[in-house]
């Protein structure tokens, strides 16, 4: 039985802060690493260290998919469908066969095959040069047939609307394959509803002394990474190399050899750079399909990458939705009923919901939840950092706001109340004192045009572990190390995290740890959504170390006369426990070993206290992360804009491995929350089904001069769940923006904003100044 203690509540300038909150005893295996202590014992874990391939991604050493050439490499496109809604009643290649330098075809959509979207793929061509694929497409000739279309989530539910599937066509999951719900009812364009249901929810609103009641509606966003979907694909006699944007190598591969009955060990993904996924870069996806055929076809290397406009309309989305939203409490806060009733669409695939925050976050007996998915004409959604609880936020966290002030109530003042989580408290406390929340002041009391006002919105996210995971750690007899696996870095940095983990373990700094990662030939790592691969990769990286040291302090304690249990490394050397002054070089005691390096291989255990839920490799932690932000704004009210100012983050997961790298995370998901919550909008012509706004001009994103001051408090929260007791923060830190900002939106100007994009002129349509959009 080993037990890891939290620390007392101590603030250090990095944005750590340690909270303590009981003693934590686990049973430990015995092939585990004994506890680690806490950070400010640590010299490596939970101190700031710079990325290990930062310098190469500023000085372009760094190789992103699209930088990968191949010898006799061909380039490949797609012919997208230019109708929301059509059968194909013939396709014609002859005329796009004879263009010099097309060397492979692929029809997609067959005679009598349905395209439902703008952008849907109709045929794939792979040639010699860009031009030559572009030329080849233009020439494809397809007959189609247009069919009725509906592209709006409020027409979809009609049941008299144009039905975009059948009950053979209707999607089993999302645009990723994940399943959805299995035998939901089919009703016109509507699919559902997935429920749940706790107690008796008439009862809790009969109960209830005051009912808060509300409609909310979150836009479409797309998740526009900055580097597009691409993929290089070689097809060879031998097996087959993907070099592909993705955040899930090894998935990638059991796709790949899935689809091409190919067995595993004749499939190899690799990627090195990575310019974002935020969700979108999660599987295969047909794209890369479609190149493995071509260059199936081809026999030789291509090239497939999408360009802005298909990235806009065919490479996922977060679904839209309408919510409505009924909260019932007794006149003391006490929350007796919780309804909520959504409507979201993932265009013509399923996911739509809007999770599970408001039946976890706050204690309530008797909850109730009907969630629908409506189809339209209209490119499939697919996951998007923190999914489904982004848009649940916004609506449940306005309406525990606006109860608070129906109740007269201090919305921090009835959080205390109602949520039971010790840790939120503590991040409350913390958020509040940094933002100033003494400054609050009534809704609408400035003076003059320019109102401010300040608002607080809270997180949920489960803590996700992958348990196909592993991790391997080579010393080498001149003292180098390397640690290895198939987990990708998609610009979170957990190359860096990895390299820390080992140099803690070996005693090391971690610039001496080489790196090697994003290649299926190593041990297969974790995908890099849901933020699980900390919490995933972390603890077998850490045991595969101390497995290594062990072999090595077998090796060098004849030298030092001592027991290998009595040997510890620390500052580059091996040294006696309690005797520091005996011990050697940590390379010294590499160049004992008999042959050129010893190496250990270790896979993620289960948490030490068990799991909530497991699903095939898939884990949920007992514990949940989360987080509470805060939001300072200024709204003109003559012109509308809305300007967030400072966001103060208050957030917990478990360990923090790296507080530079923390920060930057969470950085990234409130900037991504404010652009969510004021810009944001896929726009489709209701007349054509296209989308109107396919770019980064006219989608309108958060640039530099919008970006407030943010800062960051991370919590030492520790568990003792694993070798590490790490766990992610991505997710999280991108829930409570949007609802953060539109309670200080309210609390600025008395007027409620319910729906996403919050635009200057929603802000002056709900002042009275101008007529609602309808």
């Amino acid at each position: 039985m080993a037990t890891d203690e939290t620390q007392r509540t101590e603030a250090f300038p990095s944005g750590i802060v340690s909270v303590g909150l009981s003693e934590v005893k686990r049973q430990i295996p015995s092939d585990e690493p004994p506890p680690l202590p806490p950070n400010a014992e640590l010299a490596v874990i939970g101190k700031p260290t710079a990325r290990q391939n930062g310098r190469a991604k500023v000085t372009g050493a760094i190789r992103f998919t699209v930088d990968i050439s191949l010898p006799n490499m061909l380039h490949g496109g797609i012919l997208r469908s230019p109708l929301p809604h059509a059968a194909v009643a013939a396709i014609d290649v002859v005329a796009a066969a004879l263009v010099p330098g097309v060397r492979a075809i692929l029809p997609i959509a067959t005679p009598d095959a349905i395209l439902r979207y703008v952008g849907a793929p109709v045929a794939a061509v792979a040639a010699d040069s860009p031009a030559a694929a572009e030329e080849a497409l233009r020439l494809i000739r397809v007959d189609y047939k247009p069919l009725p279309f509906v592209a709006d989530l409020d027409v979809a539910r009609n049941p008299a609307s144009p039905p975009v599937h059948d009950s053979a066509s209707a999607p089993a999951g999302d645009a990723h394959g994940f399943p959805a719900p299995a035998g939901l009812p089919l009703h016109g364009n509507v699919r559902g509803p997935a429920t749940v249901t706790r107690g008796v929810i008439s009862q809790g609103l009969a109960e209830a002394d005051i009912v808060v009641e509300g409609e909310y509606r979150t836009a479409v966003q797309t998740h526009c990474c900055l580097e597009p979907h691409a993929i290089v694909a070689d097809w060879r006699t031998d097996g087959l190399t993907v070099y592909m944007s993705t955040q899930f190598t090894a998935g990638v591969r059991h796709e790949l050899a899935a689809a091409f009955d190919l067995p595993l060990s004749r499939v190899r993904v690799i990627v090195d750079g990575m310019g974002g996924g935020f969700g979108s870069k999660s599987s295969l996806g047909n794209y890369g399909r479609f190149a493995v055929a071509l260059s199936r076809q081809a026999q030789a290397p291509v090239r497939l990458v999408l360009d802005r406009e298909e990235e806009q309309m065919d490479a996922g989305n977060r679904p839209g939705t309408w919510q409505q939203l009924r909260v019932g409490a007794k006149r003391d806060g006490t929350l007796t009923a919780i309804s909520v009733l959504s409507y979201g669409t993932a265009g013509v695939a399923v996911g739509a919901g809007v999770g599970s925050f408001a039946e976890a976050l706050y204690a309530c007996p008797n909850f109730e939840s009907a969630q629908y998915d409506v189809f339209i004409n209209a490119g499939p959604g697919c996951a998007m950092r923190g999914p489904g609880n982004v848009q649940g936020a916004f609506a449940l966290e306005q309406a525990i706001d606006e109860l608070a002030g129906r109740l007269s109530i201090d919305p921090l003042a009835l959080r205390d109340r109602i949520d039971p989580s010790p840790v939120r408290r503590e991040e409350r406390r913390i958020g509040a004192d940094r933002i100033g929340w003494h400054r609050r002041r009534a809704s609408g009391a400035d003076a003059g045009p320019v109102k401010r006002g300040l608002g607080v919105a809270q997180s949920l996210w489960g803590a996700n572990v992958q348990i196909n995971a592993s991790c391997e750690v080579r010393v080498m007899r001149d003292g180098s190390v390397e640690v290895l696996s198939s987990v990708q870095d998609i610009g979170t940095g957990i190359g860096t995290v990895l390299a820390q983990v080992v140099a803690e373990v070996l005693g090391l700094r971690p610039e001496a740890i080489t790196v090697r990662i994003g290649d299926t030939e190593f041990p297969a790592g974790p995908p890099s959504y849901g933020s699980r691969t900390t919490a995933s990769i972390t603890p077998p990286a850490r045991t595969a170390a101390w497995r290594v040291l062990q072999a090595l302090c077998r090796e060098a304690a004849p030298v030092l006369n001592a027991a290998p249990e009595q040997l510890a490394a620390r500052d580059g050397k091996i040294v006696v426990l309690g005797d520091p002054g005996r011990g050697m070089k940590f390379a010294d005691a590499a160049a004992r070993l008999r042959t050129d390096w010893i190496s250990a291989v270790a896979s993620r255990s289960d948490d030490y206290g068990g799991f909530r839920r497991r699903i095939g490799d898939a884990a949920i932690a007992l514990q949940d992360l989360g987080g509470v932000q805060f939001a300072e704004v200024a709204v003109d009210t003559e012109t509308g804009i809305i300007r967030v100012e400072r966001v103060v983050a208050v957030q917990d997961c478990g360990r923090p491995m790296n507080p530079r790298q923390i920060e930057s995370q969470v950085q990234g998901g409130v900037l991504m929350g404010i652009s969510f919550a004021l810009f944001e909008e896929r726009i489709i012509d209701q007349n054509s089904g296209r989308m109107v706004n396919p770019n980064l001009e006219q989608y309108k994103l958060l640039g530099a001069r919008e970006t407030p001051e943010i800062e960051v408090a991370v919590l030492e929260n520790y568990q003792g769940q694993s070798a590490t007791d790490a766990y992610g923060i991505a997710e999280p830190s991108n829930i409570a923006t949007a609802p953060a900002i539109a309670n200080a939106v309210y609390n600025a100007i008395g007027v409620r904003l319910r729906t996403t994009p919050m635009t200057p002129a929603a802000v002056l349509a709900a002042l009275g100044k101008i007529p609602a959009r309808s």
